[in-house]
């Protein structure tokens, strides 16, 4: 694999905060998937997030998803590998997966809100 193809890999298979922000603002077909706990989910999530813990992920549980949507996972940053877990059992199904760079951690430093019992404020997608 050279350079340019690498990028490109990479940008097919990761976004960030900024990037999904934006696609989200602009009604594009996507579900952001928190394949954290269900503690996790309660205490603080990205707002829409599916709660779909990767440990609970099987085509069974997966059968309701709809496979022409692109998924994002994400978990707490750069130090979890939940959305990696999460993306490599949805791509093993058949569904269109990204990766969210840094997390809710990264969504949050960029300024974008939370949801949940210690959600954050910041820039809404409805704002």
């Amino acid at each position: 694999m050279d350079q340019i193809d690498y990028y490109e890999a990479k940008l097919a298979f990761e976004t960030d905060s900024w990037d999904l922000f934006e696609e989200l603002k602009n009604n594009e077909d996507i579900v952001v998937v928190d394949a954290r706990s269900s503690q996790a989910y309660e205490l603080e999530h990205i707002p829409g997030a599916l709660h779909f813990p990767h440990v609970t992920m099987s085509a069974l549980t997966a059968v309701h998803l709809d496979k022409s949507k692109l998924y994002v996972t994400y978990c707490d940053g750069i130090g979890c590998n939940g959305s990696t877990n999460g993306a490599l059992k949805l791509a093993r199904l058949g569904f269109k997966v990204k990766e969210l760079l840094g997390g809710i951690d990264w969504w949050k430093r960029d300024g974008y809100a939370t949801d949940g019992t210690d959600g954050s404020a910041g820039k809404r997608i409805d704002d």
